[in-house]
């Protein structure tokens, strides 16, 4: 038996968890689930960082102990897992002993080894970010994350020799194409790997500065910087280095995490194990922001979004469901109610609800409810079937590629499938012309396709999977089940077996605008508003955060050609570090022909919405300048990976 192991960030307790937290641990629990049903061993952890400059802040804030506050955050994580059906295996906090034994054990390793030194150091420190900034890092002297201007910090501090394993990164990183995915944030990492000299890092914090953290094991006088502590909790869990967990699991490891995270898990992880002599983790898995109308989640704009109320509105399974069909994975996707209500109507009520009210009513009415045996095939029924192979085949190929929504849109090709396969053989007619032997195939061939469909879902949508099986006659049992089987294996479902009467898991739900709320704002967030507000109207800028709303990357033209109906568009296909290339449609026909164009290196905005040019799809623009009566395309000095990012 195969082993995985799926781990989330640890969330860090200085507030309360956001739709962002709960994407990421549903979205494990997903994969957890999945590859279960694959008949691997599995093993799922969570849990809650606990240490640091920004908890000490949170909890004086509250007029509470630090002991006090994040026992009291960590609960809310803890127990809203259970309420979106999320199973975790384990629940580790950065405060238990367990952990601040493993990470004073790896601590000493490292610094035996030579790897940890004593020095003094000076830089630019973000408080939000608790970590130092570089000159070059800063935009507009600010911090890039928080627009905030760091505290200037010269201080005494143990400096981890991670640029002494840059080189062994990079090979490392080049020699296993999927250890960070999708590709486009492996060729981010590369990037910045290759743009720069590593530093070393800076893994302590003086006690005169900071008391709430785990004590260096060589100093008494330091704590360890946050990161070096919350990244071990990987290994804590698996009782690091001589539990049979940590023998079984850590060869499978996966980890989960959202992009801003990506340098920390990218590049401090790995050279802190290489340091510690502990293989690398298999797979880094790395996902986009939830933007809420094209603006990312954040407490001071009131726009966070409470997970629990979305699913107790609108049901676990279509929240959850939701959240993977919505979001391709690696992108950026927008969250509004608006659109979840169009998800569910649509995927799950119209098509998947559809289909099971349907095909239950049909199997009473002519059968009474049983399940009748299948007689010959006719072609209709092969086609069927060979939709089915098709779309459970890229389900399970997309699952194991970090392809979720992808996996669930083959899945529904099926689900499409069968409701025309109905609307084509006419069951109503077979009923009516007494063809029993005919009708009785097609009948099974329905409910056997729809068992399928119904163990597919469990990792998504566990309840209502259990539910439409039981519709279907059928106790979920997932040790029992070998979903790899489930392609090619037929007519599990047993003749006679009684079926439900009708089916109303996805009634359709009508979305109701209310007024937005007004929300109360400081007297120095309604003065900085006031301040931006004023400054974009007179000078006509923008802010930072416009800015990074636009997503330009480098890619390489692959292949060109003319419009078929347009003599100024060219049809451009370019490599953007994306699972599969870019289609754009550009205006570059009068100053370019498509030779010239092929190979070539451009720039690319790629979030914008998809439109169509005069019949085709344009996925992106290219950035191109006018030189006069010419036009000069915006590329680099040198060439640099495809899916760098334009910063």
């Amino acid at each position: 038996m195969d082993s995985f192991f799926i781990t989330t960030p640890i969330y860090y307790v200085n507030a309360k968890p956001h739709l962002g937290h709960a994407y990421t641990t549903i979205l494990a629990d997903s994969m957890n689930r999945f590859h279960k049903l694959m008949g691997d061993e599995t093993f799922f952890l969570t849990g809650t960082d606990e240490h640091g400059d920004k908890i000490v802040q949170a909890a004086e804030k509250g007029g509470l102990t630090p002991s006090e506050y994040v026992d009291e955050i960590s609960a809310l994580f803890r127990n809203l897992w259970p309420d979106l059906q999320i199973e975790n295996d384990d629940f580790i906090r950065t405060t238990e002993a367990r952990h601040i034994k493993c990470v004073t054990e790896v601590l000493q390793k490292v610094y035996d080894k030579g790897d940890i030194y004593f020095g003094e150091y000076g830089g630019h420190y973000c408080f939000g970010c608790e970590r130092f900034y570089t000159e070059k890092e800063l935009v507009d002297g600010k911090c890039p994350q928080h627009e905030t201007v760091p505290e200037y910090i010269a201080e005494k501090n143990y400096f981890f020799k991670m640029a002494k394993y840059q080189d062994w990164l990079i090979g490392h990183i080049n020699a296993n194409p999927d250890f960070i995915r999708p590709e486009r944030y492996r060729n981010e990492v590369l990037s910045l790997l290759k743009s720069g000299e590593l530093e070393d890092l800076c893994i302590s914090r003086p006690k005169s500065r900071l008391e709430w953290g785990i004590e260096l094991p060589f100093d008494k006088d330091f704590v360890t910087y946050v990161w070096f502590d919350a990244l071990i909790n990987y290994i804590t869990a698996l009782d690091y280095p001589k539990g049979d967990k940590f023998k079984k699991f850590w060869p499978a490891a996966n980890h989960l995490v959202a992009k801003d995270i990506l340098k920390p898990h990218a590049i401090f992880w790995p050279t802190m194990l290489k340091a510690a002599e502990i293989e690398p983790y298999q797979n880094l898995n790395v996902h986009g922001y939830w933007l809420i109308k094209d603006t990312k989640m954040s407490k001071s704009l009131g726009n966070v979004v409470e997970p629990l109320e979305m699913a107790q509105k609108y049901g676990v399974n279509a929240f959850r469901y939701f959240l993977m069909r919505e979001m391709v994975f690696g992108n950026d996707s927008s969250f509004s109610e608006e659109a979840l209500v169009t998800r569910l109507n649509a995927d799950l009520a119209n098509d998947l609800g559809n289909l099971f009210s349907r095909t239950l009513s049909m199997t009473h009415k002519y059968f009474g409810g049983l399940v009748p045996p299948e007689g010959t095939e006719g072609e209709e029924d092969c086609e069927i079937k060979r939709i089915g192979r098709t779309g459970m085949a890229d389900f399970q190929q997309c699952f194991l590629d970090a392809k979720f929504s992808r996996g669930l849109e083959a899945l529904w090709e099926l689900v499409r499938g069968l409701n025309k396969y109905i609307d084509t053989t006419q069951p109503w007619t077979l009923y009516k012309e007494k063809n029993i032997s005919r009708l009785g195939t097609v009948m099974y061939v329905l409910l056997e396709n729809m068992r399928k469909i119904a163990v597919h879902l469990w990792p998504v949508m566990p309840e209502a999977s259990e539910k439409m099986l039981a519709e279907l006659g059928i106790t979920f049992r997932p040790e029992k089940i070998n979903l790899q089987g489930e392609v090619d294996v037929w007519g599990l479902l047993e003749h006679g077996s009684e079926v439900a009467a009708s089916s109303n898991l996805f009634p359709r739900v009508e979305f109701e605008k209310t007024p937005p709320v007004e929300k109360k704002k400081s007297a120095k967030a309604a003065k900085k508003n006031k301040e931006l507000k004023t400054e974009t109207e007179v000078e006509g800028v923008i802010e930072f955060p416009d800015f990074q709303k636009v997503d330009m990357r480098i890619g390489t033209v692959l292949s060109v050609s003319k419009h078929p109906d347009a003599d100024k568009l060219l049809i451009v296909k370019i490599d953007t570090g994306d699972d599969k290339p870019r289609h754009v449609v550009a205006g570059l026909a009068e100053f370019f022909s498509p030779e010239e164009l092929e190979g070539k290196q451009v720039a690319v905005v790629t979030n914008l919405k998809p439109r169509k040019l005069r019949g085709e799809v344009s996925e992106g623009m290219i950035l191109a300048v006018r030189n006069g009566e010419g036009m000069e395309l915006l590329t680099v000095t040198a060439g640099v990976a495809n899916g760098c990012k334009v910063s």
